[in-house]
């Protein structure tokens, strides 16, 4: 039987500025601007914490807190070849720090249980995986008393609304043979993400709507934070 192989629909994204810009980024955003809005002081005091970017791309948010922040380790954790060769390439020096992941998320989480304090996503890992799959992997990598926190959009890039409930949009992408295909999104009302954190067991769920900035595809962002019971 012959092999059947999953074309690497990550495979452009950032590669245009990985070729001049090799730098650990001074800033961390949360917004879809990325150009303004909180930043890293969100997930709090991260000295001798243990993290993990879920769907870190080009790993460039965890190569900013492994560098300017004081974690025990960040594991920057992707299922992406090419964003894990592009990470690799640019951030490869940081570890034991930074620790570049090439694997599923829900599989990764799901091999770690009690294996990290903070669990955070920009935009990655949680617009493009199955929340009832993520979430509760999610829950079961955390701490007793971890958090998750995730930025993702409040609405379609064409400023359609967000899903009333949980269910994935197709969105444009692109083969690395640019051939053009699609790939499913999570975009998903406030009240839909709160009511499948608490189903996967998290409480103290705090959502905040960050404005949509200056940028080509202007977009609001949902920064959501939730917590892994104590007990």
């Amino acid at each position: 039987m012959a092999r059947v192989t999953t074309p690497d629909l990550w495979h452009h994204y950032g590669r245009a500025r990985a070729q001049h810009d090799h730098t650990v980024p001074d800033s961390f955003h949360w917004s879809w601007s990325q150009q303004d809005g909180p930043g890293p002081e969100i997930l709090g005091d991260l000295t001798g914490k243990t993290l993990a970017d879920l769907g870190a791309g080009a790993a460039r948010h965890a190569a900013h807190l492994a560098v300017h922040h004081t974690p025990q380790r960040v594991d920057a954790v992707d299922s992406s070849p090419a964003q894990h060769a592009m990470a690799t390439a640019l951030y490869a020096p940081l570890t034991p720090r930074l620790r570049l992941v090439h694997q599923d998320v829900v599989t990764h989480l799901n091999a770690h249980p009690d294996a990290y304090d903070i669990l955070y996503s920009v935009f990655g890992a949680t617009d493009f995986t199955d929340p009832h799959d993520l979430l509760p992997a999610a829950a079961h990598a955390l701490r007793p008393g971890g958090r998750l926190i995730f930025s993702t959009l409040a609405h379609h890039l064409s400023n359609a609304p967000a899903q009333p409930d949980a269910t994935a949009t197709d969105v444009p992408a692109k083969t690395p043979q640019d051939t053009p295909t699609t790939m499913r999104r999570w975009v998903l009302q406030e009240h839909v993400w709160t009511k499948l954190l608490d189903q996967a067991g998290f409480t103290h769920i705090h959502t905040d709507e960050l404005p949509a900035g200056h940028s080509p595809r202007p977009a609001t962002t949902l920064l959501i934070t939730a917590e892994h019971p104590t007990t």
